[in-house]
């Protein structure tokens, strides 16, 4: 039979991204852009159907009886009802392992930049504070070496080894820390509070799960005893963000960079809106995962997973 293969939201790759068609009978249907009230009129045909962030929900499935795969274009498939997929077995397969350089990257971008006052350094620059010093430097932002600080990591897979890594290299001393509440994870781990006070660097690099909602809140900001940086390059919900404006707000923390916020893109009243023009706060649009390599990594893994499961034997399930 031939598959007729549906993408909802080729945009979220980028222009210069190619993406392989499969190597088996198909036709090819793509949109760049999917609206949620647009899903089930544009699917309908699908027996195959490519999503990144597009919501695919129970609703919809129901008025897709052509439906047998669904290939997510991404690591995380919380746009997508898997529970009701599987009751109807509908595979999900989805990426992983495309942003173990991508986002460590990334992550050291936003601590390095914070650390060193970058923002700071280059507004003073550009509203010419360098030349009214008369002097060869300027000194009135905080500069601290990675050299020597405490690194402190939440999430303990690639992309947290990879993050670990690269602080080593720097000369950081990384603590990886133990699920919040655990006590019973072994030796390589750090107890969660420990972590939040010890860290001159704390970077977020966990699933958004029931567990992990709202991980860094205000108990936790109170507890931030070196003033850390805090980075989030992994999902918004890991944060109760008013509570982080505050912490920044009042100085409990130095600095915060933040590449993924609960609402995507923020609304114009949302808490992080009113930091954007702060030099200790560096808000970045969800591209830490977004390196030409990784999307490139992205569309030929999706590729492949469509391949695999016309093969009969699927790979990446989540089902």
């Amino acid at each position: 039979m031939s598959e007729h293969i549906v993408f909802l939201d080729h945009d979220t790759l980028g222009p210069e991204v190619s993406m392989r068609r499969p190597g088996f009978p198909h036709t090819w249907e793509v949109h760049g852009r999917t609206a949620p009230d647009e899903v089930a009129e544009r699917a309908v045909k699908a027996t195959i159907l490519i999503v990144n962030k597009v919501p695919l929900r129970e609703a919809v499935l129901d008025r897709l009886p052509n439906l047998r795969f669904v290939a997510v274009a991404a690591t995380g498939t919380d746009n997508v009802d898997v529970a009701a997929c599987r009751r109807r077995g509908i595979p999900v397969s989805n990426v992983r392992a495309y942003a173990v350089h991508t986002v460590p990257e990334h992550t050291f971008a936003l601590i390095l930049a914070l650390r060193r006052s970058l923002m700071a350094y280059r507004d003073a620059v550009a509203a010419g504070a360098w030349q009214r010093a008369a002097q060869f430097t300027l000194l009135d932002h905080p500069i601290r070496d990675l050299n020597g600080a405490t690194l402190g990591i939440v999430g303990e897979g690639a992309i947290g080894q990879a993050v670990a890594q690269i602080g080593r290299a720097f000369g950081m001393r990384v603590l990886f820390s133990a699920h919040k509440g655990r006590s019973d994870m072994g030796p390589l781990y750090t107890p969660f509070e420990e972590v939040i006070e010890r860290s001159d660097v704390l970077t977020l690099h966990c699933p958004l799960t029931p567990e992990t909602r709202g991980l860094i809140g205000e108990a936790e900001f109170a507890r931030m005893r070196r003033r850390p940086i805090l980075v989030n390059t992994a999902r918004g919900g890991l944060i109760d963000e008013q509570a982080l404006v505050s912490a920044l707000e009042r100085g409990s923390i130095a600095g915060a960079g933040i590449d993924a916020v609960s609402a995507e893109p923020p609304p114009p009243d949302h808490p992080f809106m009113r930091l954007v023009n702060r030099p200790d706060f560096i808000l970045t649009p969800h591209v830490g995962w977004a390196s030409r390599e990784a999307r490139q990594q992205v569309a030929d893994q999706v590729t492949a997973c469509i391949e695999a499961f016309v093969a009969g034997q699927p790979r990446n399930v989540v089902t």
